[in-house]
């Protein structure tokens, strides 16, 4: 493994000192023929992440035809041609192409460096980072990030240099007590080295010890061969440990999730065995109060009905169903008299019953006396018979004919009698 290399610069529609400009940083990454001399073979870009080259381009230059600057007086102005535009930054993989293309571990490497390269960007610029393409026709593989400030109505690329942005801010506070020009500018220049080295701390962080790089390579600190290679074993098993320590953080997370998702549904199941108890008991309390009515009912109807019993209780009947009603008065007052009527029909009706009852009663003593007496005056006769006639002569003949006698009253013709 090697080192990390993080790069970023801005660029303006007028050439810097090194003749680049906006058009020309396009045409190199799409790979136009006059921006590419430096290939010895190009290739299309791989657009990983974002638009193309050309739709970038197009954006760019719309935002800049609309972008304008407030000036003094209340107006507006177009943005200078020598103002920084485009923000871009170019990042490395130690590993070369052809390594990358012999070795699929090495491939697998260069690919999560370019994952987590492509994170990191996301979250340094947001909405403003437009595309993202790996050229795979150089000696190393590397990507190239391109950063459209759109976010800024003055269209102001140069905020995204930390380094830049920490020297202006400096040089505005101005000289402090007993400061001059020549120590303003050295401080200036200081913290912009300062803001340099955090955002490189911070590719570093997140980027290059998960993937096992350095933070700086041999020449820039004239390490020797052996010094060098201590400290690629040493990040290398920084790697690891980074490695160990994300499977546990992604195992505890996940551990966490699931956790979370079972309470979730102990809850969720709790929940809706509460809400089922509920309707339950209200349902047992609906159908108590039924069965309370219902009893209530059958009691008033069994009330009823013993009340009501026979001729006479359906005249009551009708009589408090009369009482109950809302015009009670007035239908009192219009049959009154033929309730009364009803009311003596029922008495007479009644009087004759018991009279019917009791003269049938006295008849049916009168034929059980009669039978009584019958059977007597049978058997005086007979010993009168017994006395008056010798017992020896049979030839004497009787004097009437004795009545038949029946011992038994007959009951079944009692109603008849």
């Amino acid at each position: 493994m090697g080192y990390q290399f993080v790069h970023l610069e801005g660029y303006a529609r007028k050439a810097d000192a090194k003749g680049r400009d906006t058009s020309f940083i396009f045409g190199e990454a799409s790979r136009r023929p006059e921006a590419s001399v430096h290939v010895s073979a190009p290739a299309p870009p791989v657009v990983v992440y974002g638009v193309g080259i050309e739709a970038v381009q197009e954006m760019h230059d719309a935002a800049v035809a609309s972008a304008t600057v407030a000036v003094k007086g209340g107006k507006t102005r177009k943005i200078r041609t020598d103002q920084k535009t485009l923000h871009t930054v170019v990042a490395s993989h130690p590993s070369t192409m052809d390594e990358i293309r012999a070795d699929p571990s090495k491939r697998r490497e260069a690919e999560q460096w370019e994952r987590r390269t492509i994170a990191w960007l996301q979250g340094q610029y947001g909405d403003d980072l437009k595309s993202i393409i790996r050229h795979e026709d150089e000696s190393h593989f590397h990507i190239h990030a391109y950063v459209v400030p759109v976010s800024d109505p003055e269209l102001r690329a140069a905020k995204f240099h930390p380094g830049a942005a920490a020297k202006r801010e400096v040089m505005a506070s101005g000289a402090a007590d007993g400061e001059d020009q020549k120590a303003l500018g050295k401080r200036a220049n200081a913290a912009y080295k300062a803001a340099m080295r955090e955002w490189q701390d911070d590719y570093h962080q997140v980027v290059a010890i998960p993937c096992g790089l350095t933070r700086l390579g041999p020449q820039r600190r004239r390490l020797s061969r052996d010094e060098w290679q201590r400290e690629q074993v040493q990040a290398k098993s920084l790697q690891k440990v980074v490695q160990r320590a994300t499977a546990v953080k992604a195992d505890g997370e996940a551990y966490i999730d699931r956790t979370k998702a079972d309470a979730a549904k102990i809850a969720a199941d709790a929940a809706s065995a509460q809400e089922a108890a509920q309707k339950a008991t209200a349902a047992a309390l609906a159908a108590q109060q039924r069965a309370r009515k219902d009893r209530e009912q059958a009691q008033k109807a069994m009330a009823d009905a013993e009340r009501y019993f026979g001729w006479a209780g359906r005249l009551r009947a009708v009589w408090d169903r009369l009482r109950k009603s809302s015009l009670v008065e007035k239908v009192r007052g219009e049959f009154s008299s033929e309730i009364e009527r009803w009311r003596s029909a029922a008495r007479d009706a009644e009087r004759k019953q018991l009279e019917a009852e009791r003269q049938r009663y006295e008849a049916e003593q009168k034929v059980l006396a009669a039978q009584d007496a019958a059977m007597r005056a049978g058997i005086e006769r007979d010993r009168l018979r017994s006395i008056l006639t010798p017992a020896a002569d049979h030839s004497t003949p009787e004097l009437s004919p004795s009545p038949k006698l029946v011992l038994k009253p007959d009951f079944k013709n009692k109603e008849k009698t």
